[in-house]
């Protein structure tokens, strides 16, 4: 019993070493933009390959920002709706995935202001992220795992 706990409590450290130590890997002009417009905003930091994402909460709603590594904005995500899509991207899904729930929708607006929307669904056992421009017309899917 007592190996358990010892491993248990090994394991926790070793995720929370694992997590400030990302953290510290972000460049501090990456965590001064991100500050600069999002001031006094609880934020967790992910190290992708093309730069910085940073996770936190815009009015209770889940909202990431990418950044490149000179602290550029690349893209804000903000969950929204599924009513908040465009009518003509719930009638794609509609009428070419009839029988798969919508999991998850978000608001995408790049770096020169242009809105594009994803909505997450099920596609043959794998969550896919279908993408639309901000009319609502579709533009790709994107495979996830």
């Amino acid at each position: 019993m007592k190996n358990v706990i010892l491993l248990a409590v090994m394991a926790i450290s070793t995720v929370g070493c694992a997590q400030s130590k990302e953290k510290k890997d972000v460049p501090k002009v990456v965590t001064e933009a991100f500050a600069k417009e999002y001031p006094n905003t609880k934020v967790d930091w992910d190290i992708e390959d093309d730069g910085f994402e940073a996770e936190f909460k815009i009015n209770g709603k889940d909202a990431s920002a990418d950044y490149d590594k000179n602290g550029n904005k690349l893209a804000t995500e903000v969950e929204v709706s599924e009513s908040e899509l465009p009518s003509s991207a719930l009638s794609y899904l509609k009428t070419n995935y009839p029988k798969s729930k919508i999991k998850e929708t978000a608001k995408i607006t790049d770096s020169k202001n242009v809105v594009t929307y994803e909505a997450e669904i099920k596609i043959d056992g794998k969550n896919s992220d279908l993408l639309f421009d901000g009319n609502g017309s579709f533009l790709k899917i994107v495979q996830g795992d």
